[in-house]
């Protein structure tokens, strides 16, 4: 047990020292408190003057915690300096140690560095975006499906987070509609579908708010938007402010042709039993590929309206 115990010390050293090296130079790797980390990656050339601050959602904080904050790489890739925020665990970032973070950030002129600063997360990373915005007045916010408080007394619909219910959401960064108020833009992406999704994005008001619908694309979003081949150019557009809402509205059109949302629409057709409307749309998707699922929908939609059997 000593030397098991020896050996994950001495991995999270390695580990520490190669998120220390990344971050050399004008960079910096931080340790907030126990269960927070950050790290700047800064860039050169004109593209690294724009900063994006990203974090981590719960998908990663499930994940090996030996590894870079959800998003940095990608930022990285395009150019743009990198601000990365590591959560090991539910915390919603609710802990005083970020929070002071952000504050001296803001106090010491950080984010004024930059020509345009961008806060980017999903869920639990999509609240922290929209609630530490707050920092840098004037900035850009991509969120996706962002819950706008677990506070018990203003989210009692929200049934989800259980092991968050326990965090402050109402001290300084905590209700996240407040916190947006004085950014430039916000792009708020949410399944309407999903009621309490919808509920939360609901909260967010503002003419600097564009929410976008997408309906049947699910809480995790972002992994059908890159089997729709749209994920680079919708999230690069909202950074660059070089996209519109019928832009995003027409790339997000490819999602009919991808078989995970086509299930998603079928789902919803078989539990509402509209039979007309499965044996139109499985027919449709069976004109275009083999899809056997469909197929069988059809055919069983057929029989409970008593018609023959589709013929080849």
């Amino acid at each position: 047990m000593a030397r098991s115990a020896e050996r994950v010390k001495a991995k999270r050293e390695a580990w520490r020292a190669t998120l220390a090296s990344i971050a050399a130079e004008d960079g910096f790797f931080e340790e907030l408190g126990a269960r927070h980390k950050a790290i700047f990656i800064p860039q050169d050339g004109a593209k690294g003057r724009t900063l994006v601050v990203v974090f981590d959602n719960l998908d990663d904080v499930r994940q090996d915690p030996d590894r870079l904050p959800w998003a940095v790489d990608f930022i990285a890739a395009q150019g743009w300096s990198a601000l990365g925020f590591m959560a090991h665990g539910p915390t919603w970032y609710r802990d005083a140690a970020v929070h002071d973070f952000f504050d001296d950030l803001r106090d010491d002129d950080f984010f004024d560095g930059f020509d345009k600063v961008v806060f980017y997360g999903t869920s639990m990373g999509g609240y922290a975006a929209a609630a530490f915005s707050a920092a840098a007045p004037g900035a850009t916010i991509v969120a996706i499906n962002p819950q706008a408080t677990l506070d018990r007394t203003i989210a009692v619909w929200e049934r989800r987070y259980r092991p968050a219910w326990r965090y402050d959401y109402t001290d300084r960064y905590g209700y996240a509609p407040d916190m947006v108020r004085n950014a430039h833009r916000m792009w708020l992406f949410y399944d309407s579908r999903i009621t309490a999704d919808a509920m939360h994005a609901a909260l967010f008001r503002g003419d600097h708010v564009s929410k976008i619908a997408c309906p049947f694309m699910g809480h995790g979003m972002l992994s059908l938007w890159r089997e729709m081949g749209v994920l680079k150019a919708v999230v690069s557009g909202c950074i660059e402010n070089t996209i519109t809402v019928p832009q995003i509205r027409r790339l997000m059109r490819s999602r009919r042709t991808v078989p995970r949302f086509q299930k998603a629409i079928l789902g919803h057709l078989l539990e509402n039993k509209r039979h007309e409307l499965i044996i139109r749309y499985a027919d449709a998707v069976t004109a275009r590929r083999g899809a056997p699922h469909f197929a069988n929908a059809a055919r069983d939609a057929r029989a409970a309206l008593g018609r023959p059997a589709k013929t080849a």
